[in-house]
């Protein structure tokens, strides 16, 4: 996500003023069974008595990152892709008054629409900042814990993302998020017309590559775990490591 006019960000836009509008943004997808499957599958009653309804109508993940990022009381969190603000109220509430959650997004049509959505439940501790992934604007060494939910695949420049992601961790600081990963033995064909079909996939890694690319990074204690299939090849996939 590097240009104002990049198709990914205008169609983010587009479901954010639906969801604004009362809309499903699933309801619009081409094959809302498929690996942006919204918020339904993790919030439990209580959780989505407390959010907004707007944040969930806009939920469009490929699984749960905060099942696996163990948020303490305290920690400073940093949501990528952060779009209708659904993980950043739920690591909010994670973190307490003490913690700080901040949600980057691309797409100002979906900032406005999760600080709308902070201030419904009024969430004091969430901020919302307009930016790339692949420029996050934090200092060095700020951050606790980085989340996503199916945004990294979608970067064009996905070494630049988890440098920066690396940049902005503390020593100790941890990675957890959730993505989209592509089966060994895909011809480039076959990978873009997965990812056109599940229509929140871009240049998709597969398992060995996204390992590689983190241990490059310079992160350790890496592990990538299958949760559901796709479809055609693609799976939804939890992302986890550490920046000693």
């Amino acid at each position: 996500m590097t240009h104002d006019h990049d198709p990914v960000i205008e169609r983010y836009s587009g479901l954010a003023r639906l969801a604004q509008a009362g809309g499903t943004p699933l309801d619009a997808e081409p094959d809302p069974a498929q690996a942006c499957f919204g918020a339904a599958a993790y919030t439990t009653a209580d959780q989505r008595d407390a959010i907004p309804e707007a944040a969930l109508r806009a939920s469009l993940g490929c699984g749960n990152p905060l099942a696996v990022a163990d948020l303490q009381p305290g920690e400073t969190v940093l949501d990528l892709g952060s779009g209708g603000g659904l993980d950043v109220l739920l690591s909010a509430r994670r973190v307490g008054p003490t913690g700080t959650v901040y949600g980057l997004d691309a797409s100002q049509d979906m900032l406005e629409l999760a600080r709308a959505n902070a201030a419904q439940a009024g969430t004091g501790n969430a901020h919302f900042l307009h930016g790339h992934i692949e420029h996050i604007p934090l200092s060095d060494a700020t951050v606790d814990v980085v989340i996503s939910n199916c945004v990294i695949n979608l970067s064009a420049d996905k070494p630049r993302v988890l440098t920066e992601i690396f940049r902005v961790l503390r020593p100790g600081g941890r990675l957890g998020i959730s993505d989209v990963i592509a089966e060994d033995g895909l011809d480039p064909d076959q990978r873009a017309a997965a990812e056109q079909r599940v229509g929140c996939a871009r240049g998709t890694l597969t398992t060995d590559q996204y390992r590689h690319l983190l241990i490059r990074t310079g992160f350790t204690d890496v592990t990538i775990t299958i949760i559901s299939d796709a479809g055609s090849g693609l799976h939804s996939a939890i992302v986890q490591a550490i920046r000693p």
